[in-house]
């Protein structure tokens, strides 16, 4: 066992009086500071007779059912289940037992009560330890107490205390009436890794029936009596503004109430506030289809206010900005100059991805509720907290005046980091005087913005007469971040090596899509680096293996971000479970590895070729994301990546004419088809003890790679410029 500090206060543990009914409610806090004291290396119990509706709280009634609060948005990365989960493992309670709970917003009770970056476990882990943990110390407390022995004399095992000498056993229901009371302790024993009993098994999704048989559970679900229906019209392109509309018109057409111009802006704007359109034109009305029939009569009158990029433009910014642009981080090892002069072979090669958007399946919505001194917001979001604070600003509200409750959100992907719909529902909601649940269609969204933004990547390597890799640069821009992440590999593992970040300038509006950045350099290096392999007449996983033999053995310089050992790891992992020496008759094979997130993941494509066409046969994944809560919906969230990864790379784009995106749904923005998915994806995990990491989004940037290196085997085509359908399919 190992001894963690619970470091209760204000903002963590907080004892509840349970009078009421009965029950034990323990409070509990994300709290980053909980680390162990030792170095790093459908309920099966009847209904109780009454719940206490508190919030961010393990409840256990008196017939032993436990509610366990999930603090964090549920976006399909199954958070619902796998946080309860550890929460259960170390208050040892059967799995049958517990009943999982949406919390709302609350920052007195929980830290890190958002959904990005693939942070959610990573954050919580011993937090949710923590909680599980001192339910479980307080009901043996409240145990030895009730029955005048020491608090060793007891063991505590699923849900049952049971004296170590002697026959007297008590359930946890029986007996938590009678923990309120009880001191929180100062520190408490978390379990070993090697006695966890669910933690590393497969639990269903908490809510998948709920799900299959439609049940209402997603923003756009939620339906209260009394509520009006709204959609937006923002500009038709970035660099315009609204100046008037014929709101006459429009206010008595049938089922409309309402329509005016509606102003977000703030004059402190967050990082996830809007940038591009702030005001909008907002109907209300009583269906979306009057609604709908609305904005289609929609006379408006734009402005422009600022420049109309079109795709050209993006392109000759990204080139200007990869010769003269400003570097926001770089980094640099040796004389890469002076090692490519003495090259004997040099490749450079130069890679790009458009602008791409998230597509969530769930439209974009909000429900809100504003009165004169309270503002009620109900809906799908990332960031809980984001939004109760620009929403405080908007409305000149206190925080503690504005509740934030979080619907299950179908698709995220970094899309809903965003307020900005929540910011719209409650300005249009205060306009009204009404609750109103705006909705956007899918043009709304798709020519809204928050796009994954465009990029353009140089790579150069030499490789001396032994056909040693000597020299390694890359420069990489982008509208409005670049993608270089200067300290990952190959830095550490090159003699001389550069890398440098670049920004261009653009008013069309970017934020996180699922694997920031990564998302596209992933690929592009992974690329490039087996045609350096090819270049040398060495193996591709060999050649990686060389370069991180070199990181672990001698590094160069004085850091890089990733542990070499790891990123090895899964790479010969991989090797291993796809059989990678062996001959396979017509099939054509792909590697890529990967390290973000802090996860390490690497994985084979198998390509086969069907009248021509190349058809993903089968992918293997090898990841080692520490400890893995949920084995299947772990599985699940590295193949969901690695489809995510192919249907973006070979299809997706959004092009720009006078600033306006010409892709406005999927008729023309094309996603992956079930028939274009793999046919089969086998995962494979490292098992160590190592905290968990970030799952959510690291299986998503290698399939890139390994996609393009399997398609060059099996067409002799090699692909530089996403979407790949786009570059000419040479058949081999």
């Amino acid at each position: 066992m190992t001894l963690i500090k619970t470091q209760y206060n204000r903002r963590s543990f907080i004892k509840v009086s349970a009078a009421a009914g009965g029950g034990m409610l323990i409070g509990f806090s994300w709290l980053n500071g909980c680390k162990p004291n030792t170095p790093e290396p459908e309920a099966g119990v009847a209904m109780p007779k009454e719940w206490f509706e508190i919030n961010g709280y393990i409840k256990i009634g008196d017939t032993g059912m436990v509610t366990i609060y999930s603090p964090n948005p549920e976006i399909g990365q199954n958070v619902r289940t796998s946080m309860p989960m550890i929460v259960a493992e170390e208050l040892d309670v059967p799995w049958e037992n517990v009943v999982v709970e949406q919390a709302p917003l609350n920052t007195g009770w929980y830290q890190n009560q958002f959904a990005g970056g693939s942070l959610s476990i990573r954050l919580s882990w011993n937090a949710l330890r923590m909680a599980g943990a001192t339910g479980r110390r307080m009901l043996l407390e409240a145990a030895a107490k009730e029955w005048g022995v020491q608090l060793s004399d007891l063991t505590a095992s699923n849900g049952v205390i049971k004296e170590n000498v002697g026959e007297r056993t008590v359930t946890y229901g029986e007996i938590a009436s009678k923990a309120v009371g009880i001191e929180v302790p100062k520190e408490v024993e978390l379990k070993g890794v090697k006695d966890f009993k669910l933690i590393g098994s497969s639990i269903k999704n908490v809510d998948g029936k709920k799900i299959v048989t439609g049940q209402p559970l997603f923003g756009l679900d939620f339906h209260r009596d009394g509520m009006q229906l709204a959609m937006i019209q923002h500009p038709p392109a970035f660099g315009m503004t609204i100046k008037d509309f014929n709101e006459a018109e429009i206010k008595s057409m049938p089922g409309v109430k309402d329509a005016f111009i509606v102003d977000t802006t703030l004059e402190e704007p967050g990082g996830f506030d809007e940038k591009g359109f702030k005001q909008l034109i907002a109907i209300v009305g009583e269906s979306t289809w009057q609604l709908m029939q609305a904005k289609k009569a929609l006379k408006a009158n734009w402005e422009t206010t600022g420049e109309l990029e079109s795709s050209e433009i993006h392109v000759k910014r990204l080139e200007k900005a990869l010769m003269s642009g400003e570097v926001q981080e770089s980094r640099r090892d040796g004389n890469p100059e002076a090692a490519f002069k003495k090259a004997t072979k040099i490749i450079e090669r130069t890679y790009s991805a458009p602008f791409i958007a998230h597509n969530t399946l769930e439209p974009m919505n909000f429900f809100a509720n504003v009165t004169e001194d309270s503002a009620e917001l109900i809906g799908p979001t990332q960031t809980p907290e984001a939004l109760e604070g620009s929403v405080s600003k908007l409305l000149n509200l206190p925080l503690e005046n504005v509740t934030v409750n979080m619907t299950r959100i179908g698709g995220g992907f970094g899309r809903r980091l965003y307020v900005h719909f929540g910011v719209e529902a409650a300005a249009i909601s205060k306009k009204i005087g009404a609750p109103v649940k705006l909705i956007y269609s899918r043009e709304d969204d798709m020519t809204q913005g928050t796009y994954r933004p465009t990029y353009r990547s140089v790579y150069k390597a030499g490789l001396d007469e032994n056909n040693n890799l000597i020299a390694f640069t890359v420069k990489g821009a982008g509208l409005p971040e670049g993608p270089v992440f200067p300290n990952r590999f190959p830095a550490g593992a090159v003699e001389n090596y550069s890398a440098e970040k670049i920004k261009a300038p653009t008013n069309v509006t970017t934020g996180a899509w699922r694997a920031p950045r990564s998302n596209f350099t992933a690929g592009a290096e992974q690329s490039f680096l087996d045609e350096v392999a090819e270049a040398a007449g060495k193996d591709p996983i060999d050649f990686r293996l060389e370069l991180f033999d070199r990181a672990i053995k001698d590094p160069v310089g004085e850091k890089h971000e990733y542990e070499a050992e790891r990123y090895a790891g899964v790479l010969k992992l991989v090797k291993e479970k796809a059989d990678w020496g062996a001959t396979k008759p017509n099939v054509h094979r792909g590697v890529a590895a990967y390290f973000c997130h802090s996860t390490y993941v690497a994985e084979v494509f198998d390509i086969v070729l069907n009248n021509g066409q190349p058809i993903v046969e089968k992918v293997w994944c090898a990841v080692d994301c520490g400890i893995v809560v949920n084995r299947d919906a772990a599985k699940n969230m590295i193949q969901g990546g690695v489809i995510d990864g192919i249907g973006h790379s070979m299809y997706s784009q959004l092009t720009f004419e006078n600033g306006a995106p010409k892709q406005m749904n999927f008729d023309k923005y094309q996603l992956i088809r079930h028939s274009q998915a793999p046919k089969e994806i086998e995962v494979f995990f490292v098992e160590n003890e190592i905290d968990p990491t970030g799952l959510g989004e690291p299986g998503l940037p290698p399939a890139i790679g390994a996609l393009a290196n399997a398609l060059y085997k099996a067409t002799g085509q090699r692909h530089y410029h996403q979407p790949f359908v786009t570059e000419k399919q040479v058949v081999g």
